[in-house]
């Protein structure tokens, strides 16, 4: 090393160049709440569970998507209809409870690809950040899409452009 090397001012020179050059980038900071990120079309976000035109619920708790499951983040139990409910569920066999740990999922798909009935899809939507592990466990509540007889609108805006009509 010399004399000039041995000051380091070179490489202090350099840094500073290069820290210059990088004050006249564009910047790649997205300011969140004026602004929203775009995602790609193939994004698979939170999972939503799908309605028919009519507001009855199109899962009949057949359970493939929980066995397509290759994180066994689904659980389910199925219920027979009653008498009277006709105007609630599509098939004789309903989920009474079901279940999704978003702590497990990790948004492959299978789970939209497995249903028979298009019931399960993933939206555009990205899974909110929580304070508690028992916030990310997404009951059935939390995953139907709003009834489209009581909330057009709602029900509009949840089923995106991604969401497959039969």
């Amino acid at each position: 090393m010399n004399q000039w090397e041995k000051l380091y001012l070179p490489a202090v020179l350099k840094g500073m160049f290069i820290t210059l050059s990088h004050l006249f980038r564009k910047k790649v900071t997205i300011q969140y709440p004026e602004q929203k990120r775009s995602f790609p079309k193939v994004f698979r976000g939170l999972q939503i569970l799908n309605r028919d035109e009519e507001g009855r619920e199109r899962c009949t708790a057949c359970g493939l998507c929980a066995v397509a499951c290759p994180a066994e983040a689904i659980t389910m139990e199925a219920a027979e209809r009653q008498p009277g409910e006709e105007h609630l569920y599509r098939e004789e066999k309903y989920a009474a409870k079901y279940e999704i740990n978003m702590l497990r999922c990790i948004f492959c798909g299978f789970c939209e690809e497995a249903c028979p009935k298009d019931a399960i899809y993933l939206s555009e939507t990205f899974t909110p950040s929580n304070y508690s592990r028992a916030g990310f466990i997404y009951k059935k509540e939390d995953l139907l899409i709003p009834d489209p007889k009581e909330d057009p609108e709602g029900y509009q805006k949840a089923l995106g452009s991604r969401a497959k009509k039969n």
